[in-house]
Formats: structure tokens, C-alpha cells, sequence
């Protein structure tokens, strides 16, 4: 298709920003999906030919192609239980159509690529240093109960893992030396090579997994089954007697991966015989009904575990789960963050005070001279500290360790003011409880430090007391004040059509693992890419524990969502416990899932929307124990999180506000006894949340199951829903709010906003734009070219009346059936489905840009000189793709095609 592409913008604007620099700027990485690329999912049974298997219902298709004169290119054929269909390309998107009325043809989905494994942080750490206190894993091994497990001898033994990531350094003393039968890493395959880039260079397969040029397979194969007594902080890893197997899907530039590789590794990864898939993966804000998430659903309602990362977009507030971890019975993973990890220390000089601890990959400071300290601000509460140029009477800082809180402007914003004034080595104070890495330029001598220490330096300067600081300190174990809580860059769900994501939490936030040597062999990282492995191992712990088998399989997402622990939205005394779009049901406890006597089912209880609401709700609660147990069942509600900011139409963004608005139920039961071997089945009639609807909010929580079983720990079952109507929810950004511009517009060549009738001539820069921004996700976007005259009631600008018409040009292929389809036009310009709403995030991606670079239409044929207005309509969630008033839609201001 040379019509049009969408594109992500990669650079954050302001609202002072000019059109121009969109234009000029804004074309970044391709969207997520791949233009003209579809994945068909075909129906075997549809062949003729019984006895040909799946090669008959392949040449059915390629028939079909060839029968409606659609011209393509065959990437990938999938032969599997699981997934029988072909990647193709399409030369004209407006085939399409077509696809569907060949026989055999089960569904379409347009390919999407993936983002590569990234960490919200990470760093080395220096084995010279001194190391004396427990290994930082034992720390995220006893909030789990992993080490109960270990004590008992349940390390993993017999069960095997395939991790689906960059590939693995098996050459790693931590990970066994070797590759192949005999070793830890017992096989594996590379899909992609080291110089996979898609779009730009093809896979170039080969038999040896081994990654050393990114790492993240590595770190993740670490967690899994690092061995212990091989390193010099006695880490282990959570089941370090599981046989793993890497499968690498990430070239060495680890940009990004296509839906068809991911896919054919995890089929690859069943063949081969595994009993879990851990894929530490993601791309934020997708819909379950992605080819990826579709095939690991099924790969675990087939019997195996399938643990995908749940996102590290915390920051971008609600509805933003991650792909392929939203798939139906797919564990997707949240992050919790550990409660001790390693940190260098500063030592005061001055003042009396125990040594400030930081982080940092190195010392700030190779030598051991104190250096005076000095506060941009006395005013601790400040939230705009140096985010501003630093006033005239600022000494000249090169001499100074500066000391700053963090505020609401990008650390980079402060760093550049301190420079401005001569500083480089900056210490700067949490503005929420923890630590973690400053995503700061290396040009920049910079670590956190908690708010405690720093508001003591500010009160010691303020009392005019001199302090110092050096950066002599040793290494030592860090107690988190965040320990145990959810990580705050951990994504928040559900996913746009009020599906249960994330599903459980698990130890994600500063976890030491190893990595390549050219790394340094062990890196401390943060990420729901660190939380996935570990609920992998877990997995793997309770298949051991308790047996491998299709029902143990099959319910250990269950098992780990009852049998886990509620987590708080912090440790204040009384806290409201943090939404289970968060938390999923809860931080895994694998010890409690293997030993419980009590079995709960269903795992999670979905409420819906206003609308669609489901009032009435059953679960059943199956003594496996010996003897008799006496149940209570209460209601433990957690924080009702308010997902679109109030007085706008944007989603909030995180921390998201909680409130103590919390639903109500009614319970079947409240205290029973069952007889060993006995169920029952409890029902829980709830009653919708009273609240403004505006806000969006999202109420869950938990029901708990206690027992008077001594060693029975206390269970629960989480409830999700909407206090509002999704189908209300605005899908397109309609304001000025964040471009500094109205959207949607038309960029004209220059990049300013098309204000009255232009013409294009589409040689070189001379096309149209349409800038445009998505507040929530939508399943379906279209971009359609119509008469200039047209009348119609549009949702985003205003117009007189609606005249039903037929398409200008009949050759443009069939029209939708419904009111949709009466939509007047002339032409199809592309079409995208699971779109993700755009994010508000320092490093997301504000805005879509559609460039429509050539004269023609989706099919290739040209359009004809004259005078247009282009359509847009934006499916609202729940919305019938068929009917006109379930979409969103803007009209641009005439555009004319004048081709020489």
C-alpha cells in the first residue's frame, strides 16, 4: 500500500510546541502494526482433501488468493494443534475484504510488532566491594515463600521452562557453563540472529540460542535457576534444578520483534515438550485479541503455564495492559518490589547521622575528599525544585555535591539547571518513599537518595551547620520502605474490554541476577520483566510440590490468585489496599499454593460496566484436607481507583488516585463446615458503586476465605468492575490540551495546522497529515476520503445533517452492511483494529500521525484530481462495528489532489 502509514511520535511536546516540529519531528518507529501484513487463522476441517492435513487447507487459501486476484507475499505458515494459518502481506490493504469470503478462513488480524525487553532500571555491581549481609534473593525468596519450599527440598527438579527472550548466555558459571544435554540450558533455538531488525533485515535462524550482546534473557534465566554457592553473593535462582530452554526472538539491536516470531517460538516451545512458556515481553495497551495472545491463551487452556510480563507503563495510569500477557488464562505478571537490595553509602561529615545510602552503579566519586553540600531550596515540600534556571545568586556548584527534590518536572530538567551553575555531582531526594535509578544522562553524576536524609541535610543547612558528604562507603543491604508493596512503574490494567490484568504480583523490583560478562556478570534491575520469571520458577516450584499433571496445570493461576496476598497501597497503618488493576489478586505466595488444603475456584470474579453489569457471582470453596474445616467468608475491599482525571476525558495517569468508595455484597453464607472431600458453592450478590460516573471508576477487591485449620493460610477470591458505562468512554482526543493544538488536524506540508481549502500535489514533502490522539483504545479506526460537500452529524466537529448516498466510484469494493456502510464515501484511504490510546508517559507516545504520501486509495488506485474531506471514525469499546452511531467521528477541512 502506498496510500497512507500511522505513525507513533517519539518525541514529547509541550503545549507552547509549533506544528512545524510535529511535522518536522514526529515521524518516528512504525506503529505497532505492521502496514498490509495480516495473520489468517484457518479452519482445518474446512479442506477437502482430509488426508493432505494441513497442507490442504493451506492450498485452499493460496487458491482463494489467486481466485479473488489478491496480490500477496507468504511469510510464515503455522502447523499446530494450537494454530493452524499464514502470515501474509498484502500488496492493497482494501483486499481485505476478500479474506473473509475465502473458504477456510477462521479470522484475520493484522501483524503486530514488539517492542524489545527493556528494565525500568538497571545496574552492576562490583563483587570487590564488601559483601557481608544475607544474598539480595533471600529477601524476595522469603516474601514468597520461596526458601520454605527450598528448606524442603522443592527446588524444580524434573519440570521444564522455555524462556522466549534475547537468547541466553549459557557460557554464565551461574547458569551451568554449557548448552545442550547435561546442562542447565538443555536446548533451545535462535528464530532471528544477531542482526534481526524487521522491516529492515529477514531472520536469519540457527540451532544456538546464545545471547552476549543484550542480556535480558540472561537476567531472566538467572532469576529462574541461577545455581547457588556459583557467585559471589550466593544468589539462587527461584527453581534452580529446572531444565530451561531459551528461544531467541530479539536480534542484538533488540529494537523489536514481529507477532509471527514470538508465535512460532511458542508453538516451537510445546513440540519440544515444556511444561511452562515465560515470556518477559510486552507491548502496552493492547487487546486481548492480538494473534500472539490469542495462541498463549490457547497453549494454557491447553494444560500448560504461560507466564508473560503484565508492563512497566505504571506511569501511564489505567487500561494500559500489556500484550501477549492479556490472553485468555495467560498469567499476566505485575511487579512487587523486594524489601532489602544492595545500595553504596555516603558517609556525613559535619552532622551526625548513620551513612546516607544511594543508588548508583559506582561511586559518585572516585575519591574520598568530602565535598560541601548545597540545597537548591529549604523548603522541603517544594515540588518544582530547580525546575527552573537557578537564580543569579547560585555560587558556582563545581565544587559542591547539590542537593535537590524530586519534583513534577523531568529529572533531566533539573540536572540541566544545576549544570547551568557549574554542578555535576547531584544527590537527589525521593519525593515518595523508596529508591531507584535516576533515568539521568551518563554526562551527570546523580543518584537518589530517600527523603529522610535529604530533608536532614536541608535542616542542617538551614541551620547553618556546614555538612559534607563523601562517597567512601561500602555496599550494604538497603531495607526498601516500598518493600512489599506494588512497584510503581508496574502497569495498571484491566484491559479495554474489563478483562482480569494483571493476574497475580511477584518479586519484580531490584532483583540481582546474572547477566553476560561484558555486563559484569550480575545486574540489579527492576521491571515486570524480573517478576515474570519468578512467577515462572514459582510455577515450577508447585508443579514439583504437588505433581505435574493437566489439572495442576491448568489451575495454577487459580492456586496462585486464591492463595496470595493481598498487597497495601502503603505501609501507613489502615491503608486502603491498592487496586487489583494493579495488583492483580495479589503478591504469589508459592509456598501457601502448595501446601493449601482448601481449594477455591473461579480465580477472579468479573463485574463489567454499568451496563453489562453481573450482579450475581458463584464461587466454590473444595476441602482437600483429611478432616473437617470450618469457613468464614468476608469482604475485603480494596481502593476504587478514579481512571480518567476528573473534568476531562484523560485517563490519569500513575500513582491513579484511590478512594475509599467501595461496592458492596451480599453473601450466600458467611460461616460453614465442610467434610473432607466436601464443596460448596457460595454466591455473592453485589450491589454497583455509587459514584460519579465521570471519573471511571474502578471498584474491586477481595472475598476472603479463612479456615480454622491451623496450616490452612487465609484465601480470597478478587472482584473487578466499572462504575460507569465503557461504551461512554471518549475515544478521541478532541482538545488542545496536550499538542498545544486542536485534534484531530490536518499538517500541511510546512507542518503548520491546515486552516482553509489547500492543495496538495504529493511530490516530495507536498502531502497531508492527519495529527491525531487517542484517549482510550479503540477496535477499530478508519480513515475514509469523501465528496468535500458531504453532510454529516459528526461526533468531534459539528455539521448540519446526514443524507445517505452511494460511493462515488462502485469499483472500491463492497460497503459494511449497516448504518456504518451508509456512510457516503469515496474511498477507503486504511483501516486499523486494536488500536492502543496514546500515553501521557516522559518516554511514551503522545500522538498518531497519519502521512498520506501518495495519491491513491487503499486498493492502489489512484484518486482523481479534485476536492476532498477526509473521515475519521473510531469504534467505541462494546461498540457494533456495523452501526454509524457507535463511532466517534471528525471531518477535516477540504483537502484538494492536484498530481500534475
Amino acid at each position: 500500500m502506498g496510500v497512507a502509514y500511522l505513525f507513533f511520535a517519539l518525541l514529547c511536546l509541550s503545549a507552547d510546541v509549533e506544528p512545524a516540529s510535529v511535522k518536522a519531528n514526529g515521524v518516528g518507529d512504525p506503529f505497532a502494526l505492521v502496514a498490509n501484513r495480516y495473520i489468517l487463522e484457518l479452519d482445518p476441517s474446512s479442506a477437502n482433501d482430509a488426508k493432505r492435513g494441513y497442507a490442504a487447507v493451506h492450498q485452499q487459501l493460496y487458491q482463494g488468493l489467486e481466485s479473488r486476484d489478491v496480490t500477496h507475499n507468504v511469510n510464515k505458515e503455522f502447523n499446530h494443534t494450537h494454530f493452524v494459518g499464514v502470515s501474509v502481506t498484502l500488496k492493497s490493504s482494501d483486499d481485505v475484504s476478500k479474506l473473509s469470503t475465502i473458504p477456510g478462513v477462521k479470522a484475520i488480524r493484522q501483524a503486530r510488532r514488539f517492542s524489545g525487553p527493556r528494565p525500568v532500571s538497571a545496574r552492576g555491581l562490583s563483587s570487590e566491594k564488601n559483601w557481608n549481609s544475607i544474598p539480595v534473593s533471600q529477601s524476595s525468596h522469603v516474601l514468597t515463600g520461596v526458601d520454605k519450599l527450598h528448606a524442603q527440598g522443592v527446588t524444580g527438579e524434573g519440570i521444564k521452562i522455555a524462556i522466549i527472550d534475547t537468547g541466553v548466555d549459557y557460557t554464565h558459571p551461574a547458569l551451568g557453563g554449557g548448552f545442550g544435554p547435561g546442562f542447565k540450558i538443555v536446548g533451545g533455538y535462535d528464530f532471528v540472529g544477531d542482526n534481526y531488525r524487521p522491516g529492515k533485515s529477514d531472520p536469519v535462524p540457527d540451532p544456538d540460542p546464545l545471547d552476549q550482546c543484550l542480556g535480558h534473557g540472561t537476567h531472566v534465566a538467572g532469576i529462574i535457576g541461577a545455581n547457588p554457592g556459583t557467585n559471589p553473593f550466593n544468589i539462587s535462582g527461584v527453581a534452580y534444578s529446572a531444565s530451561l530452554s531459551a528461544y531467541r526472538v530479539f536480534g542484538c539491536h533488540g529494537g523489536q520483534t514481529e507477532d509471527e516470531v514470538i508465535i512460532d517460538a511458542m508453538l516451537r516451545a510445546v513440540e519440544d515438550g515444556h511444561d511452562i512458556i515465560t515470556l518477559s515481553i510486552g507491548t502496552a495497551g493492547e487487546w486481548p485479541g492480538s494473534t500472539s495472545s490469542v495462541v498463549a491463551g490457547r497453549i494454557a487452556e491447553s494444560g500448560m503455564v504461560v507466564t508473560a510480563a503484565a508492563g512497566n507503563d505504571g506511569a501511564s495510569g489505567p487500561w494500559y495492559a500489556s500484550a501477549p500477557g492479556n490472553g485468555n488464562g495467560v498469567i499476566s505478571v505485575a511487579s512487587v518490589d523486594t524489601t532489602f537490595f544492595p545500595v553504596l553509602t555516603a558517609t556525613v561529615k559535619g552532622a551526625t547521622h548513620d551513612p546516607i545510602p544511594y543508588y548508583a552503579v559506582s561511586p559518585l566519586s572516585p575519591v574520598s575528599t568530602p565535598f560541601p553540600v548545597y540545597a537548591t531550596s529549604n523548603d522541603t515540600t517544594a515540588v518544582d525544585d530547580a525546575c527552573n534556571p537557578l537564580p543569579d545568586s547560585t555560587p558556582d556548584l563545581s565544587s559542591f555535591v547539590v542537593l535537590v527534590r524530586k519534583g513534577t518536572c523531568p529529572v533531566m530538567q533539573q540536572m540541566t539547571n544545576i549544570a547551568a551553575k557549574g554542578g555535576n555531582l547531584t544527590l537527589v531526594y525521593n519525593n515518595v518513599p523508596g529508591l531507584e535509578e535516576l533515568n539521568v544522562s551518563r554526562n551527570f553524576k546523580a543518584a537518589l537518595i530517600i527523603a529522610e536524609d535529604g530533608e536532614f541535610l536541608v535542616r542542617q543547612l538551614a541551620a547553618g551547620v556546614p555538612v559534607a558528604i563523601s562517597f567512601d562507603g561500602d555496599l550494604v543491604q538497603f531495607q526498601d520502605p516500598a518493600g512489599g508493596l506494588v512497584s510503581s512503574f508496574s502497569s495498571f490494567g484491566p484491559t479495554e474490554d474489563m478483562y482480569f490484568k494483571p493476574s497475580v504480583g511477584a518479586p519484580g523490583g531490584n532483583i540481582l541476577s546474572s547477566v553476560p560478562e561484558s555486563w559484569g556478570l550480575y545486574l540489579l534491575a527492576s521491571g515486570t520483566s524480573m517478576a515474570t520469571p519468578f512467577a515462572a520458577g514459582s510455577a515450577a516450584l508447585l508443579l514439583q510440590a504437588t505433581g505435574k499433571s493437566y489439572e495442576v496445570a491448568r489451575n495454577i493461576r487459580t492456586l496462585f490468585q486464591t492463595t496470595a496476598v493481598a498487597v497495601p497501597s502503603n505501609h501507613t497503618e489502615g491503608a486502603v489496599l491498592q487496586t487489583v488493576t494493579q495488583q492483580g489478586a495479589g503478591l504469589i505466595n508459592v509456598f501457601n499454593a502448595a501446601h493449601t488444603t482448601t481449594f477455591v475456584s473461579p480465580g477472579e470474579l468479573l463485574l463489567n460496566d454499568t451496563v453489562n453489569f453481573q450482579a450475581v457471582q458463584n464461587f466454590t470453596v473444595f476441602n482437600k484436607a483429611s478432616s473437617p474445616q470450618t469457613y468464614q467468608i468476608s469482604h475485603k475491599p480494596a481502593g476504587t481507583a478514579a481512571t480518567v482525571t476528573p473534568g476531562t476525558i484523560f485517563t490519569a495517569v500513575g500513582p491513579v488516585p484511590l478512594s475509599n468508595d467501595f461496592a458492596s455484597l451480599v453473601l450466600s453464607v458467611t460461616t460453614f463446615m465442610l467434610q473432607a472431600g466436601e464443596s460448596k458453592t457460595i454466591t455473592a450478590n453485589f450491589t454497583p458503586l455509587r459514584v460519579d460516573p465521570d471519573a471511571f471508576p474502578v471498584y474491586s477487591g477481595f472475598i476472603q476465605i479463612s479456615s480454622d485449620a491451623e496450616d490452612q493460610a487465609p484465601l480470597h477470591v478478587p472482584y473487578l468492575g466499572l462504575a460507569a458505562s465503557l461504551r461512554d468512554k471518549q475515544v478521541v482526543d478532541d482538545t488542545d490540551v496536550v499538542l498545544g493544538i486542536k485534534v484531530p488536524a490536518i499538517l500541511n506540508a510546512t507542518g503548520d495546522v491546515q486552516k482553509v481549502t489547500t492543495n496538495y500535489t504529493f511530490e516530495e514533502e507536498d502531502f497531508p497529515s492527519v495529527l491525531l490522539r487517542l484517549v482510550f483504545g479503540t477496535a477499530k479506526l478508519r480513515f475514509d476520503l469523501v465528496n468535500d460537500n458531504i453532510e454529516i452529524n459528526t461526533t468531534l466537529n459539528k455539521q448540519v445533517s446526514f443524507e445517505e448516498a452511494e460511493s462515488t466510484f462502485e469499483f472500491l469494493g463492497e460497503r459494511p452492511g449497516g448504518t456504518f456502510g451508509d456512510v457516503p464515501i469515496v474511498g477507503s484511504l486504511d483501516e486499523f483494529n486494536y488500536l492502543a490510546r496514546n500515553s501521557l508517559e516522559e518516554d511514551g507516545d503522545p500522538f498518531y500521525q497519519f502521512n498520506i504520501t501518495t495519491p491513491t486509495f487503499a486498493n492502489g488506485m489512484a484518486i482523481p484530481n479534485g476536492t476532498y474531506k477526509i473521515l475519521l471514525r473510531a469504534l467505541r469499546v462494546t461498540g457494533d462495528p456495523a452501526n454509524e452511531s457507535d463511532y466517534e467521528s471528525w471531518l477535516s477541512p477540504i483537502v484538494g489532489v492536484t498530481v500534475p
